[in-house]
Parts: structure tokens; C-alpha cells; sequence
């Protein structure tokens, strides 16, 4: 291959150079070229000039090559501009599609830059640069960051809008969503209903605005885009119900005793292990062929045990008689003590090393570490039971949100025991019910107002609150429960913002969060 074909296959953006040397020094690559053209154009007129001033070098950097850096020297003149009315007297040449004034990098070079800024921010980016052989400093990152121009939204019918801490609990923004395409459009740098109307006015023709149960954004909807039709998200009206029915829960549970409540311990596991099952293969070894006609002699040289183990597992009926199950299972030093060690515990003598001196003084060859074991657990047996637990708020409220199909045998057995005992929360499970169907079927036009209805004569105050709060809010709840559309995409961007707030250690300011969202999207 020539080498010009070679250097127009590697270096396609220096197809209008005449390519003089390329030359390795060290970890760089320099390449020396000057312009093949002969004349220039005034940026200012567009007067074509050939008049030539002076000469000189501009070094570029360019991508890299074969992981070195790479050095473009660039022969470049100045030329005088022949228009008499220009006020642009010398002016230096410029390469299409490789130079710009001023800049030190070539666009592709540039756009390596931008990538690595927008994808890992300055300080991480420019570390990466550095070992890509692409090497720039953090605020020439951030600078290019800056510098992009917005992506053009397009037309907008239905927008997804959700504030985000900028620092939690002191300072909020808003994040503004296009639900059809489920793309991030801008980002404002503050909570706030005239912002938000702002804004809407700036972009007519909004059909649809998802929002949250936050009067802010209902306010700044009513007067930006007061045609459109706003959407109050399923998930916050669930949301705001659960926490109705947590004050509600957390007021009746004075209704039930906690010795009411007592669920029985549960039954004794059945042991396991490695042992226990090799126990259990043993015996079955044994026992199918003992079934085949085999004596014990024989049967014991077949599986390599002695006779009396294998004698042992022919008389037990079942393998779990030969599990051992705890420390009296098997013989023990104490044996013939333990009724008197028991007694004196019982009178109150409940010292380790005493009790070991008296079963010593009766003949016992018993270590006092063997009494310890005993007496420790006698004292679990004879400690006192442990007080039925009470569920918590939280619990209960969940039972009652989760759909009876997912609820696990104890939920739906205790939910039923605590209705039984109290008949208010009989009638908030009837509600909360009724409520979460509607959420899930989005069936609101023909349900809602008989659940409010309801709620209202329920004589339950957390219920009629929230029901008051959806009336105030009736459109949007309406809308919500009828209409396809959710706040789930606006939800997930505010995640993803979060994560590069923390990628930027959350020192980010609003315009550069802002241009980072919306060219990563």
C-alpha cells in the first residue's frame, strides 16, 4: 500500500495536509504537514486572499496512535485580508474539519475529551485520559461539559415532572421528563411553582403533566399549561394511603393484648447434617439388604461395618431413632446424677463448681466443665418464656396493603385474628382493599367516588383525611386512576441523577448536572 493511501486509511482527518514527517519520540508521535491549498478565506468578509504575511508552527494534539500521543506540527500562515473595508487586516488559516481558532486539540481529540467527560465527570475522567495517552486536565473537562449545546427536546405532549436535593433538606430541584420518549428534557435549579409555570409557558403545547401529590407542581400546572391534563402517580396516591393507614394502625393497637397474640413456638426441627445423613443412608443400606436375605455377618462385610453397628441399625425401625438429638441422647459420666444435680438446682444451689464438688464427694469421675454444661442447661429449660411479640405498626399496615394472594398463611391467619378483635381495622381492610383494586385496575371513574362516599361514613379519621385530600385533588386522582399514565420514568431519571451527584461527590453545580443529564440520556 502507498504510503499516502496508508496515511489517508490512519488519518483521515488530515486528507487536506501535505503529511512531511512522522517521527517517534519516546511516548509521542509527531507529525509534521502543511496545508495543500494556497489561498485562504477571510472569517470576516469571506474575501479570498493569497497574500501571504508570515508563517508558523501550531501544535496540535491529535488522538492518539497505537496507544502513544499524538503531536500534530502544523505549518500554518497568515494571510492579509485584500477587502480595503475589513476590519480584519492579517488573519491566520484554518483547516476545515481540523482546526478551530484559538484550540490546541483537534476535534476528534475533542469529542475523546467530551466522552470522557460526560461519562466519568473531571477528576475521574482526566485520570482515565492520562492512562489512554488522551491527557487533559479536570477543569478542561468540565469545560467541554459546559460548552455542549442542549439537545433539542422535540415536541412535548406529555411531561413527568419530580423534585431532587441538590442537598438534602436544604436546597431541592426539579426534573422535568418526556413520557413518551422517557428521555430527561431540562433540569431547574429550584422547587418552586413559578419556575415550573415558567417554564410551561416557555413551551406550549403540553398536553399531559404527570406530577406527585405536591401542591407546588399542581400550582405551577394550573397557571403555566392550565389546558393541559394533570396526573396525580399511582405509586404516591399508595403511598400517601399507607401512611394513613400506619396513624390508623398505630392508634388501635391498644385494641389487642399482647397475650392474645401468642403464637405457639414451632415444632422441633428435624436434625440435619452431614452425619445425620449419612446415618440415615446407613440404615437404609442396611435394611434393604437384610429385606434381600443377607445375615448380619454377611451384610456387615458388604458395607465394611462392624456387627454390632450393623445389629444396632437392623433393630431400629426408623433412621431417625439413631439420630442423636441433644446432650441426653447419649451416655454421659453424669449418668445416675443428674436427679440429684436437678434437685439441688431446684433448692436454689445453682454454682457450677459447688454442685461439681458434691456429685464428686458422691463418686462421680465427672469433669466440672461436664457439671457446667448441665447446669447451663437447666437453666435454659427453667428460664421464663419470652413475652408473645406484638407486631409492629409497620407490619400491619403492610398486611393490609399487600394483596391477599401474596400474604403468607401467618399474615393472613394473624390479620384475621387482630379483625376479629378489632372491628375498625375490619372496616379499614374492607377500604384499604377496595382502594388498592381501584390503583392496580384503574377503574377510579366508576369507583372512586362511592369509595370516598364510604370512607367518609367509615367513622375511621385517618381515612376520611386522606379521603378529603384526594377531593381537593379530584382531577388529578381521577386521572390517575384511569388514565395509562404513571411516574415511573420520572422516578428512575431521579435515580440515575442521583448516581452522578454521588459520582461527582455531590459538588456539582446545577448547570453542569444539568448538561451531563441531558447528553447522557
Amino acid at each position: 500500500m502507498p504510503f499516502s493511501s496508508l496515511t489517508a486509511l490512519l488519518f483521515p482527518h488530515l486528507a487536506e495536509l501535505d503529511v512531511e514527517e512522522v517521527a517517534c519520540n519516546g511516548a509521542t508521535l509527531r507529525i509534521r504537514a502543511c496545508p495543500r491549498t494556497v489561498e485562504a478565506d477571510c472569517p470576516v468578509c469571506q474575501t479570498v486572499s493569497r497574500r501571504v504575511h508570515s508563517r508558523y508552527l501550531r501544535r496540535m494534539a491529535d488522538a492518539p496512535v497505537s496507544g502513544r500521543e499524538t503531536l500534530l506540527l502544523l505549518e500554518t500562515r497568515r494571510f492579509f485580508c485584500e477587502y480595503d473595508g475589513c476590519h480584519k487586516r492579517t488573519f491566520a488559516e484554518q483547516i476545515p474539519g481540523l482546526t478551530t481558532p484559538y484550540a490546541c486539540t483537534t476535534p476528534l481529540l475533542r469529542r475523546m475529551h467530551r466522552d470522557l467527560a460526560l461519562a466519568l465527570g473531571g477528576r475521574p475522567g482526566s485520570s482515565l485520559a492520562r492512562r489512554q495517552a488522551v491527557g487533559t486536565g479536570k477543569d478542561t473537562l468540565l469545560r467541554l461539559i459546559r460548552a455542549l449545546p442542549d439537545p433539542a427536546p422535540g415536541p412535548v405532549r406529555a411531561l413527568g415532572v419530580d423534585d431532587f436535593a441538590l442537598r438534602k433538606g436544604h436546597n431541592y430541584g426539579t426534573i422535568l421528563i418526556d413520557m413518551g420518549t422517557h428521555r430527561p428534557i431540562d433540569l431547574l435549579p429550584e422547587r418552586s411553582a413559578e419556575s415550573f409555570a415558567a417554564w410551561l409557558r416557555e413551551h406550549p403545547g403540553i398536553e399531559v403533566i404527570c406530577r406527585d401529590r405536591a401542591g407546588t407542581y399542581a400550582d405551577g400546572a394550573a397557571r403555566g399549561a392550565p389546558t393541559a391534563e394533570q396526573v396525580a402517580d399511582r405509586w404516591h396516591l399508595l403511598h400517601n394511603l399507607g401512611q394513613a393507614v400506619e396513624r390508623l394502625v398505630a392508634r388501635l393497637r391498644s385494641a389487642w393484648a399482647p397475650n392474645d397474640l401468642a403464637v405457639p413456638p414451632p415444632p422441633e426441627p428435624h436434625p440435619q447434617g452431614k452425619r445425620v445423613e449419612q446415618t440415615r443412608q446407613r440404615h437404609a443400606a442396611v435394611h434393604t439388604l437384610l429385606n434381600t436375605g443377607l445375615g448380619i455377618d454377611a451384610t456387615a462385610d458388604r458395607l465394611q461395618m462392624h456387627r454390632k453397628t450393623v445389629r444396632k441399625y437392623a433393630r431400629a425401625a426408623d433412621a431417625d431413632e439413631l439420630v442423636v438429638t441433644g446432650p441426653m441422647a447419649r451416655q454421659s459420666s453424669l449418668d445416675g446424677h443428674t436427679a440429684y444435680l436437678a434437685a439441688r438446682f431446684a433448692e436454689g444451689c445453682t454454682s457450677a463448681q459447688r454442685l461439681h464438688t458434691e456429685v464428686l464427694q458422691r463418686g462421680a469421675r465427672v469433669s466440672e466443665r461436664t457439671v457446667r454444661r448441665f447446669v447451663h442447661r437447666l437453666r435454659a429449660e427453667t428460664a421464663p418464656a419470652a413475652p408473645p411479640r406484638v407486631p409492629k405498626v409497620r407490619e400491619v399496615a403492610s398486611m393490609l396493603l399487600t394483596h391477599p394472594d401474596a400474604r403468607s398463611e401467618e399474615d393472613r391467619m394473624l390479620l384475621k385474628e387482630l379483625c376479629e378483635r378489632c372491628p375498625e381495622l375490619e372496616r379499614a381492610r374492607g377500604l384499604v382493599a377496595r382502594f388498592c383494586v381501584m390503583v392496580v385496575e384503574r377503574t377510579g371513574a366508576p369507583q372512586l367516588a362511592e369509595w370516598m362516599s364510604d370512607a367518609q361514613d367509615s367513622g375511621l379519621g385517618e381515612l376520611r383525611g386522606f379521603a378529603r385530600g384526594l377531593g381537593k385533588d379530584w382531577n388529578a386522582v381521577m386521572a390517575g386512576l384511569t388514565l395509562g399514565w404513571s411516574s415511573g420514568a420520572v422516578e428512575g431519571t431521579v435515580t440515575k441523577l442521583k448516581a452522578l451527584m454521588r459520582q461527582m461527590f455531590g459538588r456539582a453545580k446545577p448547570d453542569l448536572l444539568r448538561k451531563r443529564l441531558l447528553h447522557l440520556a
